[in-house]
């Protein structure tokens, strides 16, 4: 097979679609044949020598997947050749070929292509997972999503909606605001020129979650933006990974810190891949079908042009950018929102 293959690690990595061995599938497991992929933070984070796959995982970047099913290992029963899917990867998305457990193999949602299908697993994981299993978000709550124009931002938008609470966005350009508003955000805010913190709580008196992916630099002003009984769940450190915090703020008001993260954990078992991917079929799947949640695809390029791909997501652009493999005869599916060439961002 051929896949992406980084080479000097670093500021400026090379990345290069060149033959790679074949993957095979191992006992309960399947073996996709990719249609396409998609960019994530931390496929950048690893091709930048910052971010190492766990252990048994492919070296291969890529953290998700649509495709159709090549061969299925032993004990495999739910999926056979043939069936069109896409899947949350530990790492091996960047190729042709990819092996996963079929216990993190998700069947493309009604009305989505199997090409778009790819900008959903990684978001919808950890949306589901942190807005749900960990921070119990429910009707009549509220929450804040820095980074509104992001692929979490726009999935985290949609699904916090669908389940009746109150959306507060942050972003630095006006027209990320705007695709956050079409979406379905009520409240959203330009932090280069006003303070989040004292806008919610003027606007909400604080809000009860906040998805954080900048970490160290917005941790204690979080934690001043939450609500009585609030939680930030931190899911990455784009801000930095030290800071001191006033305990006496998190114990006078009930406030909590969660940190989380999806690709370190194990593939079965409580808290596991296989759990969340499980809820997300059960939960979130049906809201696609619905037409309540969507894709958000800002760009769709060939996987050879992955660098093209990393450097557009240190850009402007809203929502996930999609990377794909022999693109002839997967037609884009109308449940997409696409954005276009110039995009939004945080």
């Amino acid at each position: 097979m051929r896949a992406i293959t980084v080479t000097n690690p670093g500021a400026t990595p090379t990345l290069t679609w060149a033959e790679a061995p074949d993957p095979v599938a191992g006992p309960d497991e399947v073996l996709i044949r990719v249609a396409a992929t998609a960019v994530n933070r931390a496929d950048l984070l690893q091709a930048s020598g910052n971010y190492p796959p766990p252990p048994g995982a492919s070296e291969i970047l890529g953290l998700e997947c649509s495709g159709v099913v090549a061969a299925v290992g032993d004990g495999v029963t739910d999926w056979t050749v043939g069936d069109e899917c896409c899947a949350l990867l530990s790492g091996g998305g960047y190729a042709e070929l990819v092996a996963v457990p079929a216990s993190q193999v998700l069947p493309v949602p009604q009305g989505v292509s199997l090409v778009d299908a790819a900008a959903l697993p990684e978001v919808a994981c950890t949306v589901w997972s942190n807005l749900v299993l960990t921070a119990h978000l429910h009707a009549g709550q509220s929450v804040l999503f820095h980074g509104g124009g992001s692929g979490i931002g726009t999935m985290g938008i949609q699904v916090a909606k669908a389940l009746g609470a109150t959306v507060v966005v942050t972003a630095s350009h006006d027209d990320t605001l705007v695709v956050c508003a079409e979406l379905g955000a009520d409240l959203t805010i330009n932090y280069t020129a006003d303070d989040f913190v004292q806008v919610v709580q003027a606007a909400l008196g604080g809000v009860d979650v906040i998805l954080d992916v900048v970490g160290a630099k917005y941790l204690q002003r979080n934690i001043s933006a939450l609500a009585d009984g609030g939680r930030v769940i931190i899911i990455g450190m784009q801000g930095g990974t030290t800071a001191e915090l006033n305990i006496a703020d998190l114990l006078a008001h009930r406030r909590g810190v969660i940190g989380t993260a999806l690709r370190s954990r194990p593939p079965t078992g409580p808290g596991s891949k296989a759990e969340v991917v499980q809820a997300v079929r059960e939960h979130l799947w049906p809201m696609i079908a619905d037409g309540k949640v969507r894709p958000v695809i800002d760009a769709v390029l060939e996987l050879p042009d992955a660098g093209d791909g990393h450097r557009r997501m240190n850009q402007r652009h809203a929502g996930k950018i999609v990377l794909t493999v022999n693109p002839e005869g997967h037609n884009r599916g109308n449940q997409a929102i696409r954005g276009n060439q110039q995009g939004a961002s945080r």
